[in-house]
């Protein structure tokens, strides 16, 4: 009796997809972007996309973070319809925030969007968001 409950909770956990986001806060710089602290002067380092990021404190992981790939998605903001609905971004890390060349919106923030990809999922014109995170 016990194995068939063992057994048959195991099959009920594989039914349900368990979700691995993060929730943290996102701000916006503006160029210039180089150098960075990933990849200096590379031109190469941007997507085409220019969906890329700045790590913040939480996340930089003492420079492992470099190329690493977050989808991120804006949860809400402090004002009603600033989050673009149903919008994710795929970014990838090309720099750290606190010394990035140019300064974040807001200080101290989980991420640091480029100008492309934090328009990419608001509606309008704000200084920080909450975002829900994953890398991929």
């Amino acid at each position: 009796m016990q194995t068939q409950l063992v057994s048959c909770l195991l099959i009920i956990s594989q039914l349900f997809r368990f979700c691995h986001a993060d929730v943290g806060t996102a701000a916006q710089y503006t160029p210039p972007y180089l150098p960075t602290a990933c990849y200096g002067d590379d031109q190469t380092q941007f997507p085409s996309s220019n969906l890329f990021a700045a790590a913040g404190d939480g996340i930089w992981d003492n420079g492992a973070s470099c190329g690493r790939q977050y989808l991120v998605r804006c949860i809400s903001a402090s004002r009603p319809g600033t989050c673009a609905p149903d919008q994710t971004i795929q970014v990838k890390i090309v720099d750290y925030a606190p010394t990035a060349q140019s300064q974040p919106s807001t200080p101290s923030t989980t991420i640091v969007l480029s100008e492309t990809a934090f328009s990419g999922i608001t509606n309008m014109a704000i200084d920080s968001i909450n975002i829900e995170f994953q890398q991929i």
